[in-house]
């Protein structure tokens, strides 16, 4: 991936100007100082303060113009008001990065924001890049480099990097690492983000071959169909887990229809997370277990895990949670089991998991590890360790470790416990062996390890061809003169299906009784009935649709009976008649809808369908366009979509028509960004070979 040159200087400046740098201890711009001084960077610093002479034995400039060469970032800490002028003088001076520390911006309010949007200006019109404001900055470790006025001691040179939306999170992660025995290799804090965004760190990030895994702290993203392709290269070279905070949030929700309803902004970022390839992170405790796996372990050929311990309690434990996360107990092969059975006591287990006894030493747990290893059925191993009562569990460490440091299959260790296991804790962290003090969060570690393995082995996102045989010409038609902030009228909506081959069945509008009854006759009994009023959503709630009327009278007495209640139940409906459609098939009822995420853009829905689809939520969401692969993994992760395969009395549905109508629809949101939202519901899927019919659709017009 090609890396912004303009960018270079926050991640390898030649020297580094600290403009508002203090003398006095209890300032953050002595922090600053400090920091840079004592992190062993080894370019030139220079001070900047018009009110000192020389801080920490070097001397101080009254202005940027006076520092000498080399430097190329700047870092400002300074009051709000005064960052504009401290740009223009940057600039003068030929500093093109700078990183704006201080807050007073867009987070305060309208006066805020206005300054931010200032400095913006400023830096636009001379080429400034800018990291912040209202951040902490950026360190690297390895370079080494720390721009942050955090308290000492920084972080461990290690090989996870951390981005992050929040600095007071910054702060926290470096003191929590250090204390859970892992490492850094850069930290960037955003803040703001006016101009420096996720999406422009990322590569310069993956290119730093210290950092072996990339974790996120995300409020939100800046632009996010940029930060998809982005973050899809990126992950390709190096793994990235991200914690998207604000999830349950409330924030612009449509409630035009189902979809609408059901898709919300975090289901866009869990879409746009899946095409990138990112592994999503429900707290911090899953983005760090995870980080440590994923930078220590190698990857794993499958998922069959072995269980090693010494007590059954947890490896019943552990096993639950395995399968809970759709890894496997790897069956052991009759000569590991003969080999395990020879140095075992009598009473031992030797399947699967090998439970050594509380007995178990030193050496029997290395000597059982190294066959587990050894079999070709164990692709990972989960180690148990609570407190051995007959021995230490740092004898138990040191014995273990040779074996875990040469495999060619990942290890992790369930060390339970506390006070007895210190000893342990030290010898596993000092050889970058993943620890984790309960059996379940050992197990999920695995289970990332196997999704990244997958996920590497699958080819790469190429951009799906466009479906064949569309009829551009009468889409347009059908989208011609429609107004914004609207429902497409059926007959439209029914015409965009057309244009994209999406089967519907017959229709036609009837303006009376009389005319119903009639239309029913020449379209052949029994019919649906369906009435014309595009305001009116959920119609089969209200009585507004009738099924498998059978004569001439029923399809006219249907007729009044639908009108009537559309008039109860919105009287300022526009009510155009009542469509008269042919009655389809039986079949499993399905959902396809798209709507369009202010970030991401349209987020295509699948699931169960029908009347209780917000009732059963059976749905999954994924980026439009979708490739071929994409709509099966997005259908297959439903109940809906599962049963497509067959389930005890229902044969197998049409598949194929499924998902080729899955890729239609998204297709049609994505060439026509003025469709807010549009939806088939249901979707009847006939058996195998049989087809699908759109029985009902709904478009909103942006």
């Amino acid at each position: 991936m090609e890396l912004d040159p303009t960018l270079t200087p926050f991640f390898d400046p030649t020297g580094v100007a600290v403009i508002g740098a203090s003398t006095n201890p209890t300032k953050l711009g002595f922090g600053l100082a400090r920091n840079l001084r004592q992190s062993g960077y080894r370019g030139a610093i220079h001070f900047v303060n018009p009110t000192a002479e020389t801080l920490l034995g070097q001397p101080v400039y009254a202005n940027v113009a006076a520092v000498p060469d080399p430097v190329d970032l700047a870092v400002l800490l300074i009051p709000a008001p005064a960052a504009p002028d401290a740009l223009r003088e940057c600039a003068h001076r030929g500093i093109r990065a700078v990183i704006i520390a201080a807050g007073g911006f867009r987070e305060i309010g309208p006066d805020g924001a206005a300054l931010e949007a200032e400095c913006l200006r400023v830096a636009q019109a001379h080429g400034i890049r800018l990291i912040g404001p209202n951040c902490i900055g950026l360190l690297d470790t390895h370079l080494p480099l720390d721009t942050t006025f955090l308290p000492p001691p920084g972080p461990t040179p290690g090989d996870v990097a951390f981005i992050s939306h929040s600095g007071a999170i910054c702060a926290a992660v470096i003191d929590w690492a250090r204390g859970q025995g892992f490492g850094l290799s850069r930290l960037v804090s955003l803040g703001n983000q006016v101009d420096v965004n996720e999406s422009d760190v990322l590569p310069p990030v993956a290119a730093d071959p210290y950092t072996k895994v990339i974790t996120l702290y995300l409020e939100g993203v800046a632009d996010g169909r940029r930060f998809v392709e982005t973050a899809r290269q990126v992950s390709r070279q190096k793994p990235i887990v991200a914690l998207k905070v604000g999830r349950f949030a409330a924030g612009q929700q449509a409630v035009a229809s189902h979809t609408g309803a059901l898709a919300g902004e975090d289901s866009a970022y869990t879409a746009a997370f899946r095409q990138a390839g990112i592994i999503r992170a429900n707290t911090s405790e899953e983005l760090f277990d995870w980080a440590r796996a994923l930078a220590w372990c190698p990857p794993p050929q499958g998922r069959g895990v072995a269980v090693l311990t010494n007590a059954g309690g947890p490896g019943v434990t552990a096993v639950d949670a395995l399968e809970a996360l759709k890894l496997e107990l790897a069956q052991l092969a009759p000569e590991t089991r003969a080999s395990l059975r020879e140095f075992l006591p009598p009473a031992a287990s030797v399947n699967n998991p090998v439970d050594m006894l509380a007995g178990a030493s030193p050496q029997q747990y290395a000597k059982c590890l190294q066959l587990l290893l050894q079999d070709t059925a164990v692709h990972s191993v989960l180690i148990i360790l609570p407190p051995p009562p007959m021995h230490t569990a740092g004898g138990v460490a040191r014995a273990l470790i040779p074996i875990i440091y040469t495999a060619t299959k990942p290890v992790v260790v369930a060390l339970m416990g506390e006070r007895l296991i210190q000893e342990a804790i030290e010898h596993f962290r000092a050889a970058r062996v993943p620890e984790y003090r309960f059996p379940e969060r050992a197990a999920s570690a695995l289970a990332i390890l196997a999704q990244r393995a997958e996920y590497l082995a699958a080819p790469d996102r190429t951009d799906p061809p466009p479906p064949a045989n569309v009829d551009h010409q009468a889409a347009r038609a059908a989208l011609a003169g429609q107004p914004g902030g609207e429902f497409l009228p059926q007959a439209a909506v029914y015409r965009l299906f057309d244009a994209y081959g999406i089967p519907r069945p017959a229709f036609e509008l009837a303006r009376s009784a009389e005319e119903a009854a009639a239309l029913a006759e020449t379209m052949g009994l029994p019919v649906a009935l369906k009435i014309a009023a595009p305001a009116i959503s959920h119609k089969s709630d209200v009585g507004c649709v009738l099924l498998n009327l059978k004569t001439a009278v029923a399809v006219a007495e249907g007729y009044e009976t639908v009108v009537e209640n559309g008039r109860r139940a919105d009287p300022e409906a526009a009510i155009a008649g009542v469509y008269v459609q042919p009655m389809i098939p039986t079949g499993q009822e399905l959902i396809l809808g798209v709507v369009r995420d202010p970030q991401f853009g349209p987020v295509v829905m699948f699931g169960s369908g029908g009347v209780e689809v917000e009732g059963m939520r059976d749905v999954a969401f994924a980026l439009a366009p979708l490739t071929k692969t994409e709509a099966e993994a997005l259908i297959d992760r439903t109940w809906a979509g599962r049963k497509l395969h067959g389930f005890r009395h229902l044969p197998p549905a049409d598949y194929e028509q499924v998902v080729d109508c899955l890729l239609r629809l998204g297709q049609l949101a994505v060439d026509y960004p003025q469709l807010a939202e549009i939806e088939i519901n249901p979707l009847r899927a006939l058996a195998a070979g049989e087809g699908v019919w759109a029985i009902d659709g709904r478009a909103l017009i942006a």
